[in-house]
């Protein structure tokens, strides 16, 4: 039986959101732990050039959100942009597997050709579904969640493969 887009989607997607909000879990206790003000973590950086953390699981959120819903052809919920602790960007975390666990198989299945288009710093871009799953949604959902990784791991955080990968 071939995958379907909505298997291809947002199960994974939900999957890389819990650990991320694991993730965020344990580096708030890392930080109480070790007496580190938990906004040195939350503004991390890995190079200056770079978002800091809080951004970077935002981004991963708005992406995993936004993207099924232009597949399914509904709007997203849109989240302000404020979060400031680990607390909030968990909650973050959790709204977004929220919002993903209402959207059903026939939403997104046979999406594979829709056209789907959105706006980017440099215009409008459009892709049919499968390249827009396949090559930007994924990918984007994964390069922020490891970059958050990342950094939290940069700045002494004990994290494995099995926390990014989460529970199997």
């Amino acid at each position: 039986m071939p995958i379907s887009m909505y298997q291809a989607s947002v199960p994974a997607l939900i999957r890389m959101l819990n650990s991320l909000a694991a993730i965020l879990e344990k580096a708030a206790a890392h930080a109480e732990a070790r007496k580190i003000d938990p906004a040195v973590l939350v503004n991390a950086r890995l190079f200056p050039d770079m978002f800091p953390l809080s951004r970077q699981v935002q981004i991963a959120t708005d992406i995993a959100k936004a993207g099924p819903s232009r597949l399914a052809g509904i709007v997203a919920p849109s989240f302000e942009d404020t979060e400031t602790t680990f607390p909030e960007l968990i909650e973050r975390c959790r709204r977004t597997v929220k919002y993903l666990e209402t959207l059903k198989p026939e939403q997104i299945d046979g999406t594979e050709e829709r056209s789907v288009s959105w706006p980017s710093r440099g215009g409008t871009r459009t892709m049919t579904g499968l390249p827009y799953l396949l090559n930007f949604i994924l990918p984007n959902v994964y390069f922020h969640t490891t970059t958050t990784y990342n950094i939290l791991r940069h700045n002494g955080l004990e994290l494995g493969k099995q926390d990014y990968l989460g529970p199997t």
